[in-house]
């Protein structure tokens, strides 16, 4: 038998949005938060270069401004009104995490320090806008730490190193989740009124990408085997600027301190696909612009990169062509010394896994896969909905990465994921808070941990014909070369093809390793299983979209479809079939028009 907890409010996932939920929902409610590593290990802790807000600590800006480059940035797919209220919030949410205690970095004059990032602009001079509240690059990992505080402060009751398996509901309404203990391996059912999923992403199903090894899409997986639809999982963002070959993220911080592009020939590129804002464009449109170049001959020694440069020789040449200032006025400058100050984990990056010093040296990289637009559809309060009418399933919460608000559209702009987290995670801890002190607990069905259980079985005692490693290898390689940043039917349905017989090649795993005790074999192996899952989902919905919007760049329809795809993928998996249907993209000001950086 499962040993058996009750509380409130349970929250899955403990990085940013996970603990900004557990620490609204435990001020009413009794909160638990279960994570499969510690908290402090998640991966909001990679996020480096800045969360976003119109402080206007050094120049004019306004949540408008921010509101309306959300909205381009997303190239027209993010709701509207959810977007208006993120911005909207991202003030007081940054100010709360400076009262928190946030050692956010500082002007001459005390104020918060803020940088440009892509996609951030005057909206009347169309210049970059200095937006990013900054912690030097650690801006994810000092929210992180300052989160966890606060949870401990608030007496938050963790579970470090459960793995959550299950979600229980009880005639449609949540009764809580099963999770395996990983020390022990024993089984245990949370009964709850409310559950939060915070699980973050699932980049790890390409090949190259900045995701943590933990991301591999447990809890939109888990909901999708019950009956609730993904969202947009079509819209997948590449980073323009990962380490080459490691996929280690590089900061657009270092674009927004100065540095460029640069190709094999010797010329900064950018430029010419972006000619106002040049490296500091949207996301999807930086990664592309790297990839044409390098599908043209012009990668760094005939290979798949290009440089960045952030030496301060080249930066002080060109924001002087581009005829960048600082505030005052004054020509803009940086020092090898000020690079240190500004990016030292970027340079340590750089210095370990490359032996390339980024004072004196340009970093190769290339484009990595990043972040998912897609996820467990919710309202701007964090409930989760299950239909085009945006029906709340009653007790089931989603934020952070995992969730699709949907803010980020096509195409989520840089800063706006810890914004993201910290407004959404902040809402549906409260949200959840209320539903649960104004309702009972649904009973716990007999055996609530026999569907785990099955699985692990399952796992246990496959034919051992096939290797999860194996297959998990053959999976990342056909989602990065075939779904990647540049699509075509013909790649897209062998992938679907080539991840559909992976999954039938799955049901012959058998895992060697029969102890109980910290089985990472098993783990990897259910892992496996969730990411097969939502690499199906991911495919499919790609290859029903059939135009170029945001992230999802189709080289077969070229251009934005309006007319007919000016709507939100919703994907079910009914039965083992992939069944697709659609919901309205909510306009309330800004009318979709051509997106020119």
């Amino acid at each position: 038998m499962a040993k058996t907890h009750q509380f409130d409010v349970v929250v899955v996932g403990a990085g940013g949005a996970g603990l900004m939920a557990g620490l609204y929902a435990s001020r009413t409610a009794k909160t638990a938060v279960i994570s499969k590593l510690y908290p402090t290990r998640s991966h909001t802790g990679a996020a480096q270069g800045g969360i976003g807000a119109a402080l206007g600590s050094i120049e004019e800006d306004k949540p408008e401004w921010h509101t309306y480059d959300t909205v381009k940035g997303s190239d027209y797919l993010g709701d509207q009104d959810a977007i208006e209220f993120m911005c909207e919030e991202a003030i007081n949410a940054v100010y709360e995490l400076e009262h928190m205690g946030l050692p956010f970095d500082r002007t001459p004059d005390g104020k918060i320090s803020q940088r440009p990032f892509g996609g951030h602009t005057n909206n009347v001079t169309g210049k970059p806008v200095r937006r990013a509240a900054h912690a030097a690059d650690r801006t994810g990992h000092m929210i992180l730490q300052t989160l966890y505080q606060q949870c401990l402060k608030n007496k938050v009751n963790f579970f470090d190193e459960f793995q959550v398996l299950d979600f229980i509901q009880v005639n449609g309404k949540t009764a809580g989740v099963v999770a395996v203990e990983l020390s022990t391996g024993e089984l245990h059912v949370i009964h709850a009124k409310a559950v939060i999923f915070a699980t973050g992403g699932h980049g790890r199903i390409f090949e190259v990408t900045s995701n943590a090894y933990a991301y591999t899409g447990d809890g939109a997986a888990i909901l999708l085997r019950h009956g609730i639809p993904l969202e947009d999982m079509e819209f997948f963002q590449f980073h323009p600027t990962g380490i080459y070959k490691l996929g280690i993220l590089i900061t657009e911080a270092v674009r927004g301190e100065g540095g460029v592009l640069i190709n094999g020939a010797g010329e900064r590129f950018m430029p010419k696909y972006a000619p106002s804002v040049k490296d500091l464009a949207s996301r999807d449109v930086v990664s592309r612009a790297i990839y044409t170049e390098i599908k043209e001959g012009r990668g760094a020694n005939g290979a798949n990169y290009v440089y960045l440069d952030i030496r301060p020789e080249s930066v002080i040449k060109y924001a002087a062509l581009d005829g960048r200032t600082n505030p005052d006025g004054t020509p803009y400058t940086i020092t090898g010394e000020q690079v240190l100050a500004k990016l030292p984990d970027i340079v340590d990056f750089c210095r370990v896994y490359l032996g390339v010093d980024p004072v004196t040296q340009m970093m190769p990289i290339q484009p990595t896969a990043h972040y998912t637009m897609g996820g467990i559809p919710t309202n701007k309060f964090g409930e989760v909905v299950i239909d085009d009418k945006n029906t709340p399933f009653p007790g089931l919460y989603a934020a952070g990465e995992c969730a699709c608000v949907s803010v980020h559209g096509g195409n989520r702009l840089g800063t706006n994921s810890l914004l993201d987290l910290v407004v959404f995670g902040k809402y549906a801890g409260l949200k959840a808070a209320e539903y649960a002190n104004q309702t009972d607990f649904a009973p716990l069905p007999a055996e609530a941990e026999s569907v785990s259980k099955a699985q692990f079985e399952t796992l246990k005692n496959g034919s051992g014909g096939e290797n999860v490693f194996k297959l998990s290898n053959e999976l990342k390689k056909v989602m990065f070369a075939d779904v990647g940043i540049y699509r075509n039917e013909k790649d897209m349905a062998s992938a679907l093809e080539k991840v559909r017989e992976l999954k039938s090649r799955f049901k012959e795993i058998k895992v060697a390793d029969t102890g109980r005790i910290f089985n990472t074999e098993l783990l990897n192996a259910w892992e496996l299983g969730n990411m097969l899952e939502i690499a199906e989902v991911i495919a499919a919905s790609a290859l029903n979209r059939k135009e170029s919007r945001g992230g999802h760049s189709r080289e077969d329809y070229p251009n934005r479809d309006d007319a007919n795809w000016l709507k939100h993928t919703l994907t079910w998996n009914r039965n083992g079939k992939i069944e697709i249907g659609y919901k309205p993209v909510t306009i309330t000001k800004h009318q979709p028009k051509a997106r020119v950086y």
